[in-house]
């Protein structure tokens, strides 16, 4: 019998890795996954896909703000010697914040769960995703290259993290692949305002945001294109293109 393949996605209860996670269990993935706060939503998930195939889903609770709990949100996924063929880091902190008033709490907060997490998550699956070919793909930000304003901490984190993705391309291929999705206007964020929001889309050639099924669609092109590595996709409608303010 043929060995299921598994995806790992962090931040995965809800909203686009809970989409994410979906689109890759219709394919055939057993998914693993992950949750902070969001157990109830994460577990309706779980319910729901292993309905649809039994034992398809396992659940793992960590907060990625917290070192001890990274690691062992490593180790459990080790000790389960699941066949990774697919790391997806999606999981991410997002808020305002001013530079002339930001704390050390603040910085390490963002840091840690932006680009800290995903760097560990890799060095520490990196066997396990080997064995299997496997790839990753970073959930990054249009934002890491050009600032959102009052969201500096914000953008810095992505644009690590985007470094991050082109340095792992270079180092651990051709054992693993490491690719990028940085999408736009997709999901607006939970406070966000009308009038940012039409902002934005005044910026975006196609005239509209994106939608879920954009960042699936990039996702598994990216886990089905064994020759591409190393690539950051913009899913944004082409505000990328455009020398957008970033507001």
């Amino acid at each position: 019998m043929e060995q299921a393949q598994w995806a790992f996605i962090s931040g995965s209860g809800q909203r686009l890795g809970a989409s994410m996670a979906r689109h890759l269990h219709g394919l055939g993935y057993n998914i693993a996954l992950h949750y902070r706060h969001s157990i109830e939503p994460a577990q309706r998930l779980a319910n729901e896909l292993n309905q649809c195939r039994s034992n398809s889903v396992q659940l793992f609770g960590a907060d990625l703000t917290d070192a001890k709990q990274l690691a062992g949100l490593i180790d459990a996924i080790q000790r389960q010697q699941l066949p990774l063929n697919v790391l997806i880091n999606n999981a991410s902190e997002f808020f305002p914040t001013d530079w002339q008033d930001i704390s050390i709490e603040k910085f390490q907060q963002l840091i840690q769960v932006n680009l800290v997490a995903p760097c560990l998550l890799i060095q520490g699956l990196f066997t396990q995703l080997a064995a299997n070919q496997g790839c990753v793909i970073n959930m990054i930000d249009i934002h890491g290259q050009r600032p959102l304003k009052h969201h500096g901490l914000y953008s810095v984190t992505k644009a690590g993290l985007q470094m991050a993705t082109l340095s792992m391309a270079q180092e651990f291929a051709p054992a693993i692949r490491v690719n990028g999705i940085a999408p736009g206007a997709i999901l607006w964020p939970e406070q966000s305002q009308s009038t940012s929001q039409q902002q934005v889309l005044a910026e975006i050639p196609m005239g509209r945001a994106g939608s879920l099924d954009d960042i699936n669609k990039t996702l598994q092109f990216l886990v089905e294109s064994a020759y591409i590595n190393g690539q950051i996709i913009a899913v944004d409608g082409g505000r990328s293109a455009t020398g957008y303010r970033g507001a």
